[in-house]
């Protein structure tokens, strides 16, 4: 499987028919690890998750594997997901039921997480980060040296 390292924060504007535009440094990598396959989903925190399809299928086997403990996260993830194809004009179309699911209406943060990358409602996004930034640091990066 290709490896995927997305970083960085892009701010977008979802257009009329809600479709994003890729900025050009993600667009290569997607385009060159999986033919511009793409699987979006919910995430708990209120954005929704970009995976290329590789990522997304080895994510997806394991979710496949949690116990029925854990049936109602496995219903959040799988039922949201949605298999996309970056198009001809570097567009992903968001679907309107995963927009409203993560408040996309027209300012969004594109955020690198590594293996994925996540799609923010950039106000949604800025209240999270301040609100994180209110609360202790936790103690696995308390020893951490920037």
């Amino acid at each position: 499987m290709v490896s995927f390292h997305f970083q960085g924060t892009s701010a977008l504007a979802l257009d009329a028919k809600g479709r994003l535009s890729v900025p050009a440094r993600h667009r290569e990598v997607l385009q060159a690890g999986c033919e511009g396959q793409i699987t979006l989903t919910r995430h708990p925190e209120g954005c929704l998750m970009l995976f290329p399809r590789p990522v997304w299928e080895a994510f997806r086997a394991r979710l496949e594997t949690l116990p029925m403990s854990a049936s109602g996260w496995k219903r959040l993830f799988l039922g949201s997901a949605m298999d996309v194809v970056i198009d001809a004009a570097s567009r992903v179309p968001v679907s309107p039921e995963l927009r409203a699911a993560a408040a996309l209406v027209r300012d969004v943060l594109l955020v690198g997480m590594g293996s994925h990358l996540e799609l923010w409602d950039a106000q949604r996004h800025a209240a999270a980060e301040a609100a994180l930034l209110q609360q202790p640091m936790p103690a696995g990066l308390q020893d951490f040296s920037f």
